[in-house]
């Protein structure tokens, strides 16, 4: 009797062992299933500010989105202000990617510490050395060339050769350019200073303000508008902008792209400047294994083409073709630079636009 009920108690401690057992787990398989909730929640989705605002852009997060099933969520602003909310936001940011035109933003997105090194082999098969960060904190996305837009009435394309030429008393009163304080403008005489000197860069400052046919101001499409206004006779221009205007519904900018021609300069010697629309992951990422995804899709040949076909921007990518309304214009010599020094030369550039008095 006494040894049955030494049996039955052994099995009733297996029983409640066997049972805390199960208990235990299931605790752990509940926080288990909390964590893959949150897991799934953040790997389905990445987050992008972004200064672009192209409905072409948004209908390449479209096709990632259906290709890889992760989420784009998209906030648009303003280049500086998105770099500040960034700043502000810190590892608190929901933003896993920050996509900005010109090389010299992303340098100061650098600088200021908002943003991540990746390594990806995709990309850097994707995206030449020199249109991409020397330490992979971001990577150009299309190119546009900064060029001379002149008035087709006026002036003969034979006439025009370099931007330095631009400072001749020939032209005198007849150029025009945005303020100083244009980023587009600033990155242009960064690259100056890196192919000619800071000495000739300044000469170059110097020369073309005291040309200017009025005080700097408006944007580049301002420009090509001067020029057709007949206020002067060449501008300072980004490409893509000609691009926009001749497909414009606006048919006053259409009959403005029609009024003037492009010109490449420095094509027997530098090359002509160009700049990127570039793309980095912030530091603070959540989401860094899709955002790297993004950035690698971006870079493709298909998405490359849509950037080419639709915003008129040359293809960062090699394998890609520009669009036949660029290459029309014919092909160009680029300046052999790498554009990490766009910012890198950026102060100095600053600090000569203030010495010239071009405002």
């Amino acid at each position: 009797m006494q040894i049955r009920f030494l049996s039955i108690s052994l099995v009733f401690v297996l029983v409640l062992s066997l049972l805390a057992g199960c208990v235990q787990p299931a605790e752990d398989t509940g926080e288990q299933q909390n964590g893959n909730k949150e897991e799934e929640k953040n790997s389905g989705v990445v987050n992008l500010y972004t200064s672009r605002h192209y409905e072409s852009d948004l209908e390449l997060y479209k096709i990632f989105e259906e290709k890889t099933g992760i989420k784009v969520n998209v906030v648009e602003g303003k280049g500086d202000e998105l770099m500040e909310r960034l700043s502000v936001e810190g590892k608190d940011t929901e933003a896993d990617l920050f996509f900005t035109a010109d090389a010299g933003n992303l340098h100061l997105a650098k600088e200021a510490d908002v943003l991540q090194p990746i390594e990806s082999d995709v990309i850097s098969e994707n995206i030449p050395e020199n249109l991409r960060d020397e330490e992979n904190y971001w990577f150009g996305m299309a190119k546009r060339a900064r060029v001379l837009v002149y008035s087709k009435e006026r002036v003969d394309p034979s006439q025009l050769s370099t931007y330095e030429a631009m400072t001749e008393p020939e032209w005198k009163g007849k150029v025009v350019a945005r303020p100083s304080e244009n980023m587009y403008n600033i990155s242009l005489l960064s690259s100056f200073i890196e192919v000619m000197g800071e000495d000739k860069a300044k000469e170059w400052a110097k020369g073309f303000a005291e040309n200017m046919a009025r005080e700097p101001q408006g944007n580049d499409r301002d420009q090509a508008k001067a020029v057709v206004a007949g206020e002067a006779d060449v501008a300072l221009m980004n490409t893509y902008y000609i691009g926009l205007m001749a497909h414009s519904e606006d048919p006053e900018e259409k009959k403005v792209a029609e009024q003037v021609g492009v010109f490449f300069p420095n094509q027997e010697t530098t090359g002509a400047h160009i700049n990127v629309s570039a793309i980095g992951v912030t530091k603070h990422a959540k989401n860094v294994e899709n955002a790297q995804k993004f950035i690698e899709f971006l870079s493709s040949e298909e998405a490359q083409g849509q950037f080419a076909e639709v915003n008129f921007e040359f293809p960062a990518n090699p394998n890609v073709e520009a669009s036949e309304f660029l290459q029309a214009w014919g092909a160009f010599k680029e300046q052999d630079i790498n554009l990490s020094v766009l910012g890198k030369n950026q102060q100095d550039a600053i600090k000569i636009f203030n010495e010239v008095g071009w405002k």
